[in-house]
């Protein structure tokens, strides 16, 4: 009997790990991604003076550049050289399409065919109920970045041609650029940074759309492309993440812009055109982006407790983007409505929502906030800093948002290592992170007797 190689013997054991838990291996791959770059980051060559990172540093970073987040530790225009740079953005190309994405796509490339175990891991992350739809999805996922990618680029490299900016260099900002906007990433290796061009239509415009498609996620892609001819046709899913998102944008630009419109430390001394710019960037980037084109430290509490809640919130499913997502928010205000009418049924659309979706929402909401609690609770007893502020920076890294008051950098090593941790569980998936660590999944043949304990 001929025995396996180390090779086969090691696929063999993934594809037993895939079938039996895809989330626990989605968890552990991720995990492995964020190791890798961390090392790649932590040699002198990643950086621009040519000395080797702490460790903390260079694992920061990768964090968040996989988990497409952009807190950051030091400044990514000065501190990492072009190699570095370079890391970071295969980190956030990587993360944004999903490593289980990234690993049907090569199998496809190879193979000419997606696996069973392919799919499992692709659906386990995307959450795709029906295999079937994987590979649709996957095209989707490529089409769509790609070519919204190419386009951000297209657009910006002119623009930075304009300001002065040397052909090459322009062409590798408008490319980084590109990338982080549509994952929703908030890196910038501009030196001067987002706040020169708080008035620039040119620039801003590009982070807006990009953020919004990148945010919607990829299953809203594909079923807008499938039913483009009839969209009438479209998923209940699609309807309540593109009408929920855009009520979002429009709320949040208007409040914020309420907020902040005499502040003179943000938006009170622009012109009136710019504070509706200004506005429209603060209202879009909650969705995930974290890009800021006036400091975010100078803003109002109002506007940071208004920011606070957008980010919780977050995007689409399986999109670039982070949070408890869209469609949890729209269920349980849904559910909300109908408990309030003497609804028996959750309805929108013309569809019931059955509820499992229901208790799927209220977990995700309540494990995100419990995760949310446990970290400003711990950087709260690492520093001497206020709640509000703690509470900002922590709830920016659970929602893979970005960003920051301007702490990140001050705080010391351990609360570092916390919110990169927390930013770890906000990428993977609240759900995805609980399916992972459970052991098993329970199967009661009897049911217990229903009574209703008094609510409220």
């Amino acid at each position: 009997m001929e025995l396996p190689t180390p090779m086969v013997a090691a696929r063999d054991l993934v594809d037993r790990i895939a079938r039996r838990s895809p989330a626990r291996l989605a968890v552990a791959v991720f995990a492995t991604v964020v190791a890798v770059v961390t090392l790649l980051l932590f040699q002198p060559a990643a950086t621009a003076s040519g000395e080797r990172p702490t460790l903390v540093e260079a694992f920061f970073t990768a964090t968040s550049a996989v988990c497409v987040t952009g807190l950051t530790v030091v400044d990514t225009a000065t501190f990492w050289s072009p190699f570095g740079q370079a890391v970071i953005l295969v980190a956030i190309k990587v993360g944004g399409l999903g490593v289980m994405t990234l690993a049907s796509i090569l199998g496809l490339a190879v193979s000419r065919r997606i696996g069973l175990t392919q799919r499992l891991l692709t659906a386990s992350e995307t959450k795709t109920n029906r295999l079937g739809e994987v590979g649709g999805l996957i095209r989707a996922v490529i089409v769509a970045s790609v070519t919204l990618e190419v386009a951000l680029a297209l657009i910006l490299f002119p623009r930075f041609l304009t300001l002065g900016v040397p052909v090459g260099r322009s062409a590798w900002e408008a490319v980084f650029l590109a990338v982080s906007i549509f994952n929703n990433a908030g890196f910038v290796i501009m030196p001067e940074g987002m706040y020169p061009y708080v008035g620039d239509w040119w620039m801003c415009l590009p982070i807006v759309v990009g953020t919004f498609v990148g945010a919607i996620g990829f299953p809203v892609i594909l079923n807008v492309w499938v039913n483009r001819h009839s969209l009438h046709r479209v998923a209940l899913h699609t309807r309540l993440t593109v009408v929920t998102s855009a009520l979002l944008v429009a709320l949040g630009t208007l409040f914020i812009g309420a907020f902040e419109w005499f502040n003179t430390k943000t938006f009170g001394l622009l012109p009136v055109g710019d504070r509706i710019l200004a506005s429209l960037v603060a209202g879009v980037t909650p969705r995930s982006s974290g890009f800021s084109t006036v400091p975010i430290g100078d803003m109002r509490e109002a506007t940071w407790f208004l920011t606070d809640a957008l980010m919780f919130v977050g995007g689409g499913s399986a999109s670039t983007a982070g949070g408890i997502k869209v469609t949890t928010l729209a269920v349980m205000v849904l559910a909300i409505v109908a408990e309030a009418r003497g609804d028996r049924d959750v309805e929108a659309f013309g569809r019931r929502i059955d509820p499992p979706t229901l208790r799927l929402a209220v977990a995700v909401a309540f494990i995100g906030a419990t995760l949310v609690g446990i970290a400003t609770l711990l950087l709260l007893t690492m520093t001497d800093l206020t709640l509000d502020v703690i509470l900002f920076e922590v709830i920016s890294a659970f929602a893979t948002c970005g960003l920051s008051t301007g702490i990140t950098h001050t705080l010391p090593e351990g609360a570092q290592v916390t919110l990169a941790v927390l930013m770890f569980f906000g990428r993977t998936g609240t759900m995805t992170l609980a399916a992972a660590l459970a052991l098993r999944n329970r199967r009661r043949v009897i049911r217990l007797p229903e009574e209703r304990p008094i609510i409220g």
